[in-house]
C-alpha cells in the first residue's frame, strides 16, 4: 500500500484482553485502541514534509480515520493532522 499526499496507513494495537486488575473483558466491552504503529506514509501535501515516518508509533483520535481490511489484516488510512502525538 502508499498512500498519497498527507495520508498515513496505521496498524492498530490489538485491544486490551484484561483490566489491570486481571478482569478478562468480553468482545463487547474492549475499547477501540486509539495507539498504533504506522505502515507506510503518502509524500505530504502542497510542499508540506511528513512529520511521521513509517515504524513510528502514534497515538490518534477515537474516530480518526478510515477503518479497511487488507491482506487479512485491519488498517485505518489517516490524514497526518489525526494523528495526536508520536510516541
Amino acid at each position: 500500500m502508499k498512500p498519497i499526499n498527507d495520508r498515513v496507513v496505521v496498524k492498530p494495537a490489538d485491544a486490551e484482553e484484561k483490566t489491570a486488575g486481571g478482569i478478562i473483558l468480553p468482545d463487547t466491552a474492549k475499547e477501540k485502541p486509539q495507539k498504533g504503529t504506522v505502515v507506510a506514509v503518502g509524500p505530504g501535501k502542497e510542499g508540506n514534509k511528513m512529520t511521521v515516518k513509517k515504524g513510528d508509533t502514534v497515538l490518534y483520535g477515537k474516530y480518526a480515520g478510515q477503518e479497511i481490511s487488507y491482506e487479512g489484516k485491519d488498517y485505518l488510512i489517516m490524514r497526518e493532522d489525526d494523528i495526536l502525538v508520536i510516541i
